[in-house]
């Protein structure tokens, strides 16, 4: 059921994607709680910028594949992430909140 349901994630991305470059999805009505994600494509680093986040508030990280290989929580208004151990490709984050219900979502790259 995973799989089925990342497969139809990872296609609305892909057909349906309204994300500007700087990560502001652009027909969004409701409070934007990931403001800004950059840079993308990443090759060292992506850093989140967070805007009516609380700290019970949790982003995590998936591979084209569906595995989870990255997750923190987030404690500021801004959070840095590694990503020199991660492959090239395709990968989806995901802000959940404390019930583990999904807030935001959105998609990166990462190129070396």
């Amino acid at each position: 059921m995973k799989k089925i349901y990342l497969i139809i994630l990872l296609l609305s991305f892909c057909t349906g994607s309204k994300v500007v470059a700087k990560g502001l999805p652009t027909d969004y009505d409701g409070p934007i709680k990931v403001y800004r994600f950059y840079p993308n494509p990443a090759s060292s680093y992506i850093s989140f910028e967070f805007r009516n986040v609380s700290e019970s508030y949790t982003i995590q990280i998936y591979n084209f594949l569906g595995k989870k290989v990255y997750s923190q929580a987030v404690n500021g208004s801004k959070i840095t992430i590694p990503v020199e151990n991660l492959y090239r490709g395709l990968y989806i984050y995901q802000l959940k909140d404390a019930t583990g219900n999904i807030e935001e979502s959105g998609k990166f790259q990462i190129m070396r």
